[in-house]
């Protein structure tokens, strides 16, 4: 009896030292990847095509918002070829959820600018960011684009 009350005692002291080990990682986690989501919305006001080429793995999934799948060389070409440029692109809303060495982010966006030298209405859109770590860096492995109302 004496035994399992020390052991119990033991298991819930390592439990209080744990848990909050756990929680900070997970902020710390947050801001990093709370950061590169704001890297990557500067990266695409700047046509920053090295950004991608940097954080997408090879075999990344991109899902625009005319619903065409891109591959990492496809989206990088198309960032490259300067025929969508942004004035904009204003945060409504960024979430960001932490499993592991995967993290995903909500985001709902306005971008202004121009398509093709055209300019185009403010559109408001929900993006979903995968980021996942490999090899300890963080890298995108999936990002999807959707229309979305205003807030």
């Amino acid at each position: 009896m004496r035994i399992t009350k020390l052991v119990a005692s033991a298991l819930f002291s390592a439990c209080t030292l744990v848990a909050p080990l756990a929680v900070a990682q997970d902020g710390n986690v947050k801001q990093q990847i709370s950061a590169l989501s704001d890297e990557m919305i500067q990266a695409n006001l700047k046509g920053d095509a090295n950004f991608y080429q940097k954080y997408y793995v090879d075999d990344a999934t991109i899902v625009h918002g005319n619903g065409k799948l891109f591959t990492k060389d496809q989206d990088i070409a198309d960032l490259k070829s300067g025929a969508l440029k942004y004035e904009s692109i204003d945060v409504q809303e960024k979430s960001i959820h932490v499993y592991g060495d995967t993290a995903v982010v909500h985001f709902l966006l306005t971008f202004k600018g121009s398509l093709s030298g055209q300019p185009f209405d403010p559109i408001n859109l929900r993006r979903t960011v995968v980021w996942v770590k490999q090899q300890g860096s963080w890298k995108i492995v999936a990002w999807q684009v959707t229309r979305a109302e205003s807030k």
